[in-house]
């Protein structure tokens, strides 16, 4: 393999590679990047956890998927599973189809020996971020918006980590987002090649060669920075004064509107929940006429689309408004 003859990796780092478990969280634009880039590396474990399903949108940025994927109607985490397997058989690959949230990450991180970025939105990676820092994982923050990415490594002792440079969540329509700012393909690639060249050395052994700078970009301003980030003392509220707030559900919401999707994803108030997606489909044939697999239900009501998963979710699309999202959810799947 060309990739063993590159000293920095040699036969010891591919065999470290091979034996490593990685959790990559999210498996869209960025996260299908990653996914790709550790199966041909040859890790030895894949575990993607992602909530969504394909859309035909999200072929313009989403490299691993296809026009094919979008047939079946399956969710990103199986349809990533099936297409990666093709790739390389010799890479265990584990689709995950549920939400990462302070209910469940814990069962998502067994043995694994980093935690890869492909989400879209603060909560969450402020969620990644206690759950790293409380259990001394290494991840990689990565994020485009637009022509801008930003990638960052948080390694085990988690100081600095993410809240060191993002304090606390913005307000809701204080930022930006793929839907008011739009994003371009090839940010997408920049970004995640840079996470996983940071992924390969640290998966290797390569720590000393990790960088530690917050490295942010404008692929379309030709513009490249690294910001030093310093240890901190006891400021940070997380890795400074241990404060898992986001872990613990205090800082987490579960409804939240996805970007640039005109969607909400509803989820039940507690973990565990298991639907009947087959009683389900029948019960509300009187309704719409409803599309159903192993994976999901989906149908309409007037101008709002729902995929419902078996761990009781909801994705409606169509709206944007959380509360209008919920009172549908409550009508329409009961829990």
């Amino acid at each position: 393999m060309r990739q063993i003859l590159f000293a920095p990796i040699g036969t010891e780092g591919q065999a470290k590679l091979s034996q490593s478990r990685v959790l990559l969280i999210g498996c869209g634009a960025l996260g299908s990047v990653l996914a790709e880039m550790m199966v041909r590396a040859g890790v030895g474990e894949l575990r993607i956890v992602d909530r969504d399903f394909l859309e035909l949108s999200n072929l313009q940025r989403q490299m691993l998927f296809d026009e094919e994927d979008l047939v079946g109607n399956l969710p990103k985490a199986e349809a990533a599973a099936r297409k990666l397997q093709k790739i390389n058989h010799e890479v265990t690959v584990t689709p995950i189809v549920a939400d990462a949230n302070h209910e469940s990450i814990e069962y998502f991180l067994e043995s694994v020996d980093l935690i890869l970025d492909g989400t879209d939105n603060l909560q969450t990676r402020f969620l990644i971020n206690d759950i790293a820092v409380k259990n001394s994982i290494p991840w990689i923050y990565s994020a485009a918006l637009a022509a801008r990415g930003m990638v960052l490594v948080v390694l085990p002792g988690g100081k600095p980590c993410l809240r060191c440079l993002i304090d606390t969540p913005p307000e809701p329509g204080q930022m930006e987002t793929c839907e008011t700012a739009g994003i371009i393909g090839p940010v997408v690639g920049m970004v995640g090649s840079f996470a996983g060249g940071e992924a390969l050395k640290l998966l290797t052994g390569n720590t000393k060669a990790v960088n530690r700078n917050f490295v942010s970009f404008d692929l379309w301003g030709n513009k490249l920075k690294q910001t030093p980030m310093e240890v901190p003392g006891e400021d940070c509220p997380c890795c400074g004064q241990r404060n898992f707030e986001f872990l613990e559900g205090r800082g987490g919401l579960s409804t939240i509107s996805l970007c640039g999707r005109n969607s909400v994803q509803v989820r039940p108030r507690q973990y565990g929940v298991q639907i009947d997606l087959a009683g389900l489909g029948k019960r509300l044939e009187g309704i719409e006429p409803v599309t159903q697999n192993e994976f999901m239900v989906r149908f309409k009501v007037n101008e709002r689309e729902f995929t419902i998963f078996p761990d009781g979710r909801a994705i409606i699309k169509g709206t944007n408004n959380i509360d209008e999202a919920r009172s549908l959810y409550a009508r329409y799947v009961g829990h």
